[in-house]
């Protein structure tokens, strides 16, 4: 998941979608097909953000990942479009 907003956003810096129909693929859609009240900015719904910088370069190191595995096919890549800060359930879980 960790490569997963960067790697998209590959598709809207190719002109190929646009950031709402980005956030809908990744956040409303996938929550709708599971019932879950996550994916949108509602009151009463959970407040799982994401403040990100979607023009903000940044070289992908396997050996900086969050996650235990360390394989990823974008290793050495330049990639745009850095996490700057999550935030799950109102409470922040990451500052980049």
């Amino acid at each position: 998941l960790q490569t997963l907003l960067p790697a998209a956003m590959r598709l809207y810096h190719a002109g190929a979608v646009s950031l709402p129909q980005l956030w809908r693929a990744l956040s409303l859609n996938p929550a709708n097909r599971l019932g879950l009240p996550q994916g949108r900015l509602a009151e009463g719904a959970p407040a799982d953000l994401v403040l990100f910088d979607p023009d903000a370069p940044f070289l992908l190191d396997r050996f900086t990942l969050k996650s235990k595995s360390k394989n990823t096919p974008f290793d050495g890549q330049r990639m745009e479009g850095k996490v700057l800060a999550t935030w799950v359930g109102g409470t922040q879980v990451y500052q980049g």
